[in-house]
Protein backbone atom coordinates (compact mmCIF):
# COMPACT_ATOMS: atom_id res chain seq x y z
CA UNK A 1 0.00 0.00 0.00
CA UNK A 2 1.67 2.95 -0.81
CA UNK A 3 1.43 6.55 0.64
CA UNK A 4 3.37 10.08 1.01
CA UNK A 5 5.97 10.21 3.25
CA UNK A 6 4.25 12.48 5.32
CA UNK A 7 1.01 10.10 5.50
CA UNK A 8 3.43 7.18 6.93
CA UNK A 9 5.03 9.84 8.97
CA UNK A 10 1.65 10.23 10.64
CA UNK A 11 0.98 6.81 11.06
CA UNK A 12 4.07 6.29 12.66
CA UNK A 13 3.84 9.51 15.37
CA UNK A 14 6.81 10.00 13.86
CA UNK A 15 7.80 13.69 13.53
CA UNK A 16 9.35 14.97 9.90
CA UNK A 17 12.15 16.50 9.77
CA UNK A 18 13.58 17.95 5.76
CA UNK A 19 12.28 20.51 3.72
CA UNK A 20 7.96 20.43 3.24
CA UNK A 21 7.83 19.79 0.09
CA UNK A 22 9.67 16.11 0.78
CA UNK A 23 6.88 14.60 2.71
CA UNK A 24 4.97 14.49 -0.74
CA UNK A 25 7.36 12.02 -1.77
CA UNK A 26 5.49 8.63 -2.44
CA UNK A 27 7.21 5.77 -0.90
CA UNK A 28 5.78 1.85 -0.67
CA UNK A 29 8.16 -0.22 0.89
CA UNK A 30 10.50 -0.47 3.84
CA UNK A 31 14.27 -1.62 2.46
CA UNK A 32 17.47 -1.97 3.83
CA UNK A 33 19.95 1.38 3.35
CA UNK A 34 21.92 -0.42 0.51
CA UNK A 35 19.56 -1.44 -1.84
CA UNK A 36 16.73 0.85 -1.27
CA UNK A 37 15.59 2.91 -3.99
CA UNK A 38 13.69 6.44 -4.56
CA UNK A 39 10.08 4.90 -3.99
CA UNK A 40 11.63 2.85 -0.44
CA UNK A 41 11.86 3.80 3.41
CA UNK A 42 15.09 2.53 5.19
CA UNK A 43 15.80 3.18 8.47
CA UNK A 44 18.66 3.46 10.97
CA UNK A 45 18.77 1.41 14.29
CA UNK A 46 22.38 2.40 15.20
CA UNK A 47 24.84 5.05 14.99
CA UNK A 48 27.09 2.64 12.88
CA UNK A 49 24.58 2.62 10.21
CA UNK A 50 24.62 6.22 9.42
CA UNK A 51 26.98 6.41 6.84
CA UNK A 52 25.09 3.83 5.02
CA UNK A 53 21.87 5.95 5.26
CA UNK A 54 23.80 9.26 3.64
CA UNK A 55 25.04 7.07 0.87
CA UNK A 56 21.15 5.57 0.95
CA UNK A 57 19.08 6.01 -2.80
CA UNK A 58 15.86 5.96 -0.31
CA UNK A 59 13.49 8.48 0.06
CA UNK A 60 12.97 8.79 3.15
CA UNK A 61 15.05 7.22 6.72
CA UNK A 62 13.50 6.28 10.31
CA UNK A 63 15.86 7.22 12.86
CA UNK A 64 16.25 7.30 16.28
CA UNK A 65 17.90 10.66 16.36
CA UNK A 66 18.71 13.16 13.78
CA UNK A 67 21.91 12.88 11.15
CA UNK A 68 23.23 15.57 10.31
CA UNK A 69 23.66 16.21 6.27
CA UNK A 70 21.99 13.94 5.46
CA UNK A 71 19.63 15.54 2.77
CA UNK A 72 16.59 13.55 2.62
CA UNK A 73 13.15 13.67 4.95
CA UNK A 74 13.74 12.08 8.60
CA UNK A 75 10.98 10.53 10.23
CA UNK A 76 12.06 11.05 13.70
CA UNK A 77 10.93 8.40 16.61
CA UNK A 78 10.81 7.00 20.26
CA UNK A 79 11.61 3.68 19.07
CA UNK A 80 12.89 2.75 15.57
CA UNK A 81 12.41 -0.61 15.67
CA UNK A 82 9.01 -0.57 16.80
CA UNK A 83 8.43 2.13 14.32
CA UNK A 84 9.71 -0.50 11.60
CA UNK A 85 7.14 -3.19 12.33
CA UNK A 86 4.57 -0.43 11.89
CA UNK A 87 6.18 0.42 8.47
CA UNK A 88 6.47 -3.04 7.62
CA UNK A 89 2.83 -3.74 8.58
CA UNK A 90 1.30 -0.46 6.77
CA UNK A 91 3.42 -1.57 4.02
CA UNK A 92 2.30 -5.48 3.65
CA UNK A 93 0.93 -7.16 0.88
CA UNK A 94 -3.20 -7.12 1.18
CA UNK A 95 -3.66 -10.65 1.15
CA UNK A 96 -7.51 -12.21 1.11
CA UNK A 97 -9.36 -12.45 4.15
CA UNK A 98 -10.35 -15.71 6.19
CA UNK A 99 -14.06 -16.61 5.07
CA UNK A 100 -15.86 -16.65 7.96
CA UNK A 101 -17.56 -20.11 8.47
CA UNK A 102 -17.02 -24.05 7.32
CA UNK A 103 -15.65 -24.77 3.99
CA UNK A 104 -18.24 -27.47 2.36
CA UNK A 105 -14.88 -29.76 2.00
CA UNK A 106 -14.20 -29.02 5.73
CA UNK A 107 -15.50 -32.55 7.81
CA UNK A 108 -16.80 -32.20 11.79
CA UNK A 109 -17.29 -34.37 14.58
CA UNK A 110 -19.89 -34.19 16.39
CA UNK A 111 -20.22 -32.11 19.75
CA UNK A 112 -17.73 -29.47 18.26
CA UNK A 113 -17.90 -25.85 19.14
CA UNK A 114 -16.98 -22.72 16.83
CA UNK A 115 -16.75 -19.11 18.60
CA UNK A 116 -18.38 -15.95 16.53
CA UNK A 117 -16.06 -15.47 13.40
CA UNK A 118 -14.18 -18.50 13.61
CA UNK A 119 -12.97 -19.53 9.87
CA UNK A 120 -12.84 -23.67 9.07
CA UNK A 121 -10.47 -23.74 5.45
CA UNK A 122 -11.24 -26.55 2.77
CA UNK A 123 -10.65 -30.06 3.49
CA UNK A 124 -9.97 -29.69 7.52
CA UNK A 125 -11.10 -32.47 10.04
CA UNK A 126 -12.32 -31.36 13.18
CA UNK A 127 -13.27 -34.25 15.55
CA UNK A 128 -15.44 -34.88 18.19
CA UNK A 129 -15.63 -32.59 21.18
CA UNK A 130 -13.65 -29.58 19.63
CA UNK A 131 -13.89 -26.38 20.76
CA UNK A 132 -12.40 -23.62 18.84
CA UNK A 133 -12.66 -20.12 19.97
CA UNK A 134 -14.05 -16.86 18.13
CA UNK A 135 -12.16 -15.63 14.96
CA UNK A 136 -10.15 -18.10 14.89
CA UNK A 137 -8.52 -19.08 11.37
CA UNK A 138 -8.14 -22.98 10.96
CA UNK A 139 -6.49 -23.22 7.45
CA UNK A 140 -6.75 -25.75 4.76
CA UNK A 141 -5.54 -29.59 5.50
CA UNK A 142 -5.73 -29.20 9.17
CA UNK A 143 -6.62 -32.03 11.65
CA UNK A 144 -7.66 -31.17 15.21
CA UNK A 145 -8.08 -34.40 17.41
CA UNK A 146 -10.82 -35.12 19.78
CA UNK A 147 -11.51 -32.65 22.43
CA UNK A 148 -8.82 -30.17 21.94
CA UNK A 149 -9.54 -26.73 23.06
CA UNK A 150 -8.30 -23.73 20.65
CA UNK A 151 -8.82 -20.28 21.83
CA UNK A 152 -9.81 -16.78 20.32
CA UNK A 153 -7.78 -15.51 17.35
CA UNK A 154 -5.66 -17.95 16.46
CA UNK A 155 -4.31 -18.95 13.42
CA UNK A 156 -3.08 -22.46 12.22
CA UNK A 157 -1.66 -22.80 8.76
CA UNK A 158 -2.15 -25.15 6.36
CA UNK A 159 -1.68 -28.70 7.84
CA UNK A 160 -1.33 -28.24 11.30
CA UNK A 161 -2.03 -31.82 12.97
CA UNK A 162 -3.38 -31.07 16.85
CA UNK A 163 -3.22 -34.26 18.28
CA UNK A 164 -6.38 -35.57 21.17
CA UNK A 165 -6.65 -33.78 24.34
CA UNK A 166 -4.57 -30.66 23.76
CA UNK A 167 -5.42 -27.01 24.74
CA UNK A 168 -4.40 -23.99 22.55
CA UNK A 169 -4.65 -20.79 24.55
CA UNK A 170 -5.49 -16.76 22.95
CA UNK A 171 -3.80 -15.15 20.07
CA UNK A 172 -1.77 -18.34 19.45
CA UNK A 173 -0.05 -18.73 15.66
CA UNK A 174 1.55 -22.49 14.15
CA UNK A 175 2.47 -22.04 10.51
CA UNK A 176 1.80 -24.92 8.43
CA UNK A 177 3.19 -28.80 8.84
CA UNK A 178 3.96 -28.38 12.65
CA UNK A 179 2.25 -30.77 14.56
CA UNK A 180 1.09 -30.41 18.29
CA UNK A 181 0.77 -33.54 20.61
CA UNK A 182 2.36 -36.99 18.87
CA UNK A 183 3.48 -39.48 21.02
CA UNK A 184 6.94 -39.05 22.53
CA UNK A 185 10.02 -40.92 21.94
CA UNK A 186 10.12 -42.73 25.33
CA UNK A 187 10.96 -46.72 25.25
CA UNK A 188 12.16 -49.18 27.75
CA UNK A 189 13.76 -51.98 27.19
CA UNK A 190 12.54 -55.18 27.90
CA UNK A 191 11.63 -58.55 27.11
CA UNK A 192 14.21 -58.06 24.41
CA UNK A 193 12.76 -55.37 22.57
CA UNK A 194 12.17 -51.48 22.94
CA UNK A 195 8.56 -51.18 24.28
CA UNK A 196 6.94 -47.54 24.01
CA UNK A 197 5.93 -46.34 27.47
CA UNK A 198 2.06 -44.83 27.06
CA UNK A 199 1.59 -40.84 26.73
CA UNK A 200 -1.41 -40.35 28.38
CA UNK A 201 -1.04 -36.44 29.00
CA UNK A 202 -1.28 -33.77 27.21
CA UNK A 203 0.16 -30.54 25.52
CA UNK A 204 -0.96 -26.82 27.15
CA UNK A 205 0.39 -23.47 25.36
CA UNK A 206 -0.33 -20.63 26.42
CA UNK A 207 -1.56 -17.33 25.22
CA UNK A 208 0.83 -15.15 22.55
CA UNK A 209 3.05 -18.24 21.76
CA UNK A 210 4.36 -18.27 18.18
CA UNK A 211 5.67 -21.80 16.56
CA UNK A 212 7.30 -21.83 13.11
CA UNK A 213 6.87 -24.20 10.50
CA UNK A 214 7.67 -27.90 10.56
CA UNK A 215 7.87 -28.10 14.81
CA UNK A 216 7.25 -30.92 16.36
CA UNK A 217 5.92 -30.91 20.24
CA UNK A 218 5.26 -33.74 21.46
CA UNK A 219 2.50 -35.01 23.95
CA UNK A 220 3.60 -35.89 28.16
CA UNK A 221 3.87 -39.00 29.36
CA UNK A 222 1.76 -37.74 32.16
CA UNK A 223 0.78 -34.06 33.07
CA UNK A 224 1.39 -31.84 30.18
CA UNK A 225 4.20 -30.48 27.72
CA UNK A 226 4.07 -26.57 28.76
CA UNK A 227 4.67 -23.76 26.36
CA UNK A 228 4.94 -20.71 28.40
CA UNK A 229 2.66 -16.76 27.58
CA UNK A 230 4.82 -15.04 24.84
CA UNK A 231 7.63 -17.65 23.88
CA UNK A 232 8.15 -17.79 20.19
CA UNK A 233 9.49 -21.09 18.42
CA UNK A 234 11.32 -20.82 15.12
CA UNK A 235 10.93 -23.90 12.03
CA UNK A 236 11.96 -27.08 12.43
CA UNK A 237 12.39 -26.92 16.23
CA UNK A 238 11.72 -30.37 18.48
CA UNK A 239 9.90 -30.20 21.84
CA UNK A 240 10.14 -33.79 23.61
CA UNK A 241 7.51 -34.90 26.49
CA UNK A 242 7.28 -33.38 29.70
CA UNK A 243 8.95 -30.04 28.64
CA UNK A 244 8.26 -27.39 30.33
CA UNK A 245 9.19 -23.69 28.97
CA UNK A 246 8.66 -20.85 30.64
CA UNK A 247 7.32 -17.22 29.55
CA UNK A 248 9.12 -15.17 26.47
CA UNK A 249 11.74 -17.36 25.63
CA UNK A 250 12.81 -17.47 21.63
CA UNK A 251 13.71 -20.78 20.78
CA UNK A 252 15.73 -20.44 17.24
CA UNK A 253 15.50 -23.10 14.11
CA UNK A 254 17.10 -26.73 14.74
CA UNK A 255 17.02 -26.59 18.38
CA UNK A 256 16.19 -30.35 20.40
CA UNK A 257 14.40 -30.13 23.35
CA UNK A 258 14.85 -33.04 25.27
CA UNK A 259 12.43 -35.17 27.36
CA UNK A 260 11.77 -33.30 30.87
CA UNK A 261 13.55 -30.36 30.48
CA UNK A 262 12.76 -26.89 31.94
CA UNK A 263 12.92 -23.57 30.59
CA UNK A 264 12.89 -20.29 32.91
CA UNK A 265 11.40 -17.09 31.87
CA UNK A 266 13.58 -15.35 28.94
CA UNK A 267 16.04 -17.93 28.16
CA UNK A 268 17.34 -17.53 24.70
CA UNK A 269 18.40 -20.83 22.47
CA UNK A 270 19.92 -19.71 19.26
CA UNK A 271 20.23 -22.22 16.54
CA UNK A 272 21.11 -26.15 16.58
CA UNK A 273 21.06 -25.88 20.11
CA UNK A 274 21.08 -29.11 22.11
CA UNK A 275 19.42 -30.22 25.36
CA UNK A 276 20.35 -33.09 27.33
CA UNK A 277 16.77 -35.02 29.32
CA UNK A 278 15.88 -33.88 32.88
CA UNK A 279 17.97 -30.30 32.97
CA UNK A 280 17.06 -27.05 34.41
CA UNK A 281 18.14 -24.63 32.41
CA UNK A 282 17.70 -20.79 34.46
CA UNK A 283 15.84 -17.68 33.65
CA UNK A 284 17.25 -15.14 31.29
CA UNK A 285 19.96 -17.68 30.12
CA UNK A 286 21.52 -17.32 26.60
CA UNK A 287 22.93 -20.36 25.09
CA UNK A 288 24.80 -19.37 21.69
CA UNK A 289 24.43 -21.52 18.53
CA UNK A 290 24.77 -25.39 18.44
CA UNK A 291 26.04 -25.38 21.89
CA UNK A 292 25.15 -28.92 23.69
CA UNK A 293 23.84 -28.35 27.17
CA UNK A 294 24.33 -31.30 29.45
CA UNK A 295 23.56 -30.91 32.88
CA UNK A 296 21.43 -27.65 34.60
CA UNK A 297 22.40 -24.02 34.46
CA UNK A 298 21.64 -21.61 37.12
CA UNK A 299 19.77 -18.13 35.70
CA UNK A 300 21.41 -15.54 33.68
CA UNK A 301 24.05 -17.49 31.95
CA UNK A 302 25.49 -17.06 28.58
CA UNK A 303 27.04 -19.82 27.20
CA UNK A 304 28.90 -21.35 23.64
CA UNK A 305 30.51 -23.97 22.74
CA UNK A 306 30.07 -28.16 22.91
CA UNK A 307 29.64 -29.12 26.01
CA UNK A 308 28.43 -25.70 26.85
CA UNK A 309 30.13 -23.26 28.92
CA UNK A 310 30.57 -20.03 30.28
CA UNK A 311 30.83 -17.57 27.08
CA UNK A 312 34.28 -16.49 28.26
CA UNK A 313 35.78 -20.03 28.46
CA UNK A 314 34.73 -20.63 25.45
CA UNK A 315 36.21 -18.49 23.53
CA UNK A 316 39.67 -18.82 25.89
CA UNK A 317 38.82 -22.70 24.40
CA UNK A 318 38.16 -21.79 20.87
CA UNK A 319 41.58 -19.71 20.63
CA UNK A 320 43.78 -22.42 22.25
CA UNK A 321 42.10 -24.85 19.76
CA UNK A 322 42.62 -22.76 16.83
CA UNK A 323 46.54 -22.56 17.82
CA UNK A 324 47.12 -26.44 17.69
CA UNK A 325 48.22 -26.12 13.94
CA UNK A 326 51.05 -23.74 14.61
CA UNK A 327 51.55 -25.55 18.41
CA UNK A 328 51.60 -29.00 16.38
CA UNK A 329 54.25 -27.51 13.99
CA UNK A 330 56.59 -25.97 16.64
CA UNK A 331 56.37 -29.65 18.48
CA UNK A 332 57.73 -31.36 15.46
CA UNK A 333 60.67 -28.47 14.83
CA UNK A 334 61.57 -28.30 18.67
CA UNK A 335 61.35 -32.98 18.09
CA UNK A 336 63.37 -32.33 15.06
CA UNK A 337 66.00 -29.94 16.98
CA UNK A 338 66.21 -32.33 20.26
CA UNK A 339 66.73 -35.28 17.79
CA UNK A 340 69.50 -33.33 15.84
CA UNK A 341 70.81 -32.71 19.31
CA UNK A 342 71.06 -36.13 20.69
CA UNK A 343 72.67 -37.90 17.66
CA UNK A 344 76.45 -37.29 18.10
CA UNK A 345 75.92 -38.52 21.85
CA UNK A 346 74.31 -41.79 20.37
CA UNK A 347 77.18 -42.09 17.95
CA UNK A 348 80.07 -42.08 20.40
CA UNK A 349 78.11 -44.53 22.18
Amino acid sequence: MGMTVRELAQRLGARLIGEPADGDRNVGAVMPADVAGAADVTFVTDAKYEAAALQSGAAAVIVGRPIEGLAKPQLLVEDVNAALIQALTQFAPKQKPPVEGVDPSARLGEKVHLGQGASIGPHVVVEDGVQIGPDTVIAGGCKIGENSIIGANCRLDGNVVIYYGCRLGNHVIIQANSTIGSVGFGYVFTKGAHTLVPHNGGVVIEDFVEIGANCCVDRAKFGNTMIGMGTKIDNLVQIAHNVVIGKCCLIAAQVGVAGSCRLGDGVVLAGQVGLADNIEIGAGTMVGAQAGVMSSVAPGQKLAWSPALDVKEAARTVAHVLRLPKLSQQVKQLTARVDKLEAPKDHQE
